[in-house]
């Protein structure tokens, strides 16, 4: 296995760059595993592929305003990427400027000012800030869209999901597969008999890198906070118990069902969990308790793709992308959605 046995080209002008509307009006590639036909809907009609007594698991992390404009002393533009709190004024964060070394001063605009207190890997500093970021954030950071996204977003909730819940509030970046959801479409799959069950997972920025290295099985993938709670563990369980069928939404989901299920003593099972996870999933990953996932279409030689391909195949997975390129399918964190059933 090698990292670009998951390339796929992708033309630049099938990578959306603005959210649709309303959201749950994207498109739905449903794929049926062991099949070769792939299916064409539109998402708001997904409950023609559940059933009552499916439970659809959703990450429920909200996702914070983490890029902030700043400047030197000297004048020199600087932007702070938050990544991860290690304490109330602490911060790992991605820091784009020239020569920010251990005590390097950038100013916030009305804001508190930042001290490089540590250099990590590459761009990676620990950077503390004179007063603590939470009830500033709003006013001073700017939502961390991808890079391959060039357009303003106007509207920045269109970068949460529905769902997004303020006390979990920790994420670098949206858990995208939600995105389609509407207040609307759940009411009506809960009352089509489709359940909802909440997990946690606060997305950091190294998830959607490009995986460098020749062989995917030596790339390191940083660790996320996760949690699944005693009464969501309970709901997961006795739903598999009762035939139905768990259901991931996103792969930020997927990782913490398959964390929670490798901290269970009972095979098929999950756990409560609640703290880092570092779990890599590769081709060869035999699945606990995901039975089907909504997904996005993903970055090619991202760890993400390798994920659905370890779900799915990667030859089912790459034949999937060719054709939603013939069908002009919308690719990425604002692009259409697949149901892998």
């Amino acid at each position: 296995m090698r990292t670009d046995d998951f390339y796929y080209d992708l033309p630049s002008e099938r990578i959306a760059q603005t959210p649709i509307e309303p959201r749950d009006t994207s498109r739905l590639m449903v794929m049926h595993r062991g099949k070769t036909l792939l299916e064409d809907a539109i998402f708001k009609d997904i409950g023609n592929y559940l059933k009552p007594g499916d439970l659809l698991v959703i990450n429920q992390t909200r996702v914070i305003p983490a890029r902030i404009m700043a400047h030197k002393p000297s004048g020199g533009k600087v932007e702070l990427l938050l990544l991860k709190r290690i304490s109330a004024d602490t911060w790992e964060v991605l820091v784009g400027g020239k020569r920010m070394k251990v005590g390097s001063i950038a100013l916030i605009e009305a804001g508190p000012t930042a001290e490089v207190i540590e250099e990590l890997d590459g761009s990676h500093r620990v950077v503390r800030f004179s007063s603590p970021l939470e009830n500033i954030l709003p006013s001073v950071g700017e939502m961390p869209l991808p890079p391959y996204i060039h357009e303003k977003l106007k509207d920045p909730n269109r970068y949460q999901t529905v769902y997004a819940n303020a006390a979990q509030t920790g994420s670098a970046a949206a858990p995208t597969a939600g995105l389609h959801f509407t207040p609307e479409l759940m009411s009506r799959l809960e009352a089509q008999g489709i359940n909802f069950a909440r997990v946690t997972l606060h997305v950091g920025l190294d998830t959607f890198a490009p995986v460098t290295e020749g062989d995917p099985n030596e790339h390191q993938i940083h660790s996320e906070w996760c949690e699944v709670t005693q009464a969501t563990a309970d709901l997961i369980n006795q739903t598999h118990a009762r035939g139905g069928r768990v259901i991931a939404v996103g792969t930020t989901s997927v990782r913490t069902l398959e964390s929670a299920a490798a901290a269970s003593k009972i095979a098929h099972q999950v756990a409560s969990i609640s703290g880092p996870t570092r779990l890599y999933i590769l081709p060869g990953f035999e699945f606990q308790v995901v039975d089907a996932m909504i997904t996005n279409f993903h970055l090619p030689e991202s760890t993400l793709i390798m994920l659905v391909s370890a779900f799915a195949s990667r030859e089912a997975i790459l034949n999937a992308y060719n054709e939603a390129v013939k069908r002009e399918y919308r690719f990425y964190s604002f692009g259409d959605a697949m149901l892998i059933l």
